[in-house]
């Protein structure tokens, strides 16, 4: 194969450049962690054994980073 830039692949640096912009699209919808309702589902959906164990969890103070 000849050079990827002349098949139309991406230099280094460009794929360097989107996978930092990529990244700072993630963090930032990371930080914005799960909103109350869908953790309410989700837990609903999980059965009745998995929400008391949450309610449980929920009274312990909250180490959750949204990272999860």
């Amino acid at each position: 194969m000849k050079d990827a830039k002349k098949q139309g692949g991406l230099s280094a640096e460009i794929q360097s450049r989107i996978g930092h912009q990529l990244r700072a699209m993630y963090d930032d919808v990371v930080r914005q962690g799960v909103p109350d309702r869908f953790a309410e589902l989700i837990r609903k959906l999980d059965g009745p054994e998995a929400a008391a164990q949450a309610a449980r969890a929920s009274d312990e103070p909250s180490k959750n980073t949204g990272r999860d």
